[in-house]
């Protein structure tokens, strides 16, 4: 399969809302938001099977030091392929230097992001304000 990654390419609304429900992400609930957030974002990172968005990710940052992942997502059928990882090395090339690049990562994307170099913040607990329901 040949995958094409892409930084701060288009994305269209139905495409973007079809993936994020085949994660049952409850972003895809507000779409205006969502895609407003996404188009906003310093850096976005788009990977595409045969002209189908397959994985999306994002990034928000002070342009300097620090820069946070928020969104990371495959679709369910083409996880396991290295879409994922070829998607966060696309984000990490931008961010090389950055001081901190920080995410949130649960359940099995956890070894996911180590394998990639990323570890717990010390003793740091994940702490939000969060209005969605899929953790």
């Amino acid at each position: 399969m040949d995958i094409q990654v892409e930084l701060n390419g288009e994305i269209e609304e139905t495409e973007v809302i079809a993936l994020y429900c085949a994660n049952e992400w409850s972003s895809a609930d507000k779409p205006k938001q969502l895609l407003a957030a996404l188009r906003n974002s310093h850096t976005l990172v788009t990977a595409r099977a045969n002209g189908k968005l397959v994985g999306l990710g994002n990034a928000i940052t002070d342009g300097h030091l620090v820069v946070y992942y928020p969104h990371m997502l495959v679709h369910p059928l083409h996880q396991g392929l290295g879409i994922g990882r070829k998607m966060m090395e696309a984000m990490l090339s931008v961010y090389s230097g950055f001081h901190q690049q920080m995410l949130t990562a649960d359940g099995e994307a956890i070894d996911f992001y180590q394998a990639l170099g990323f570890e717990r913040a010390g003793k740091t607990e994940s702490m939000w304000v969060y209005e969605g329901t899929e953790h």
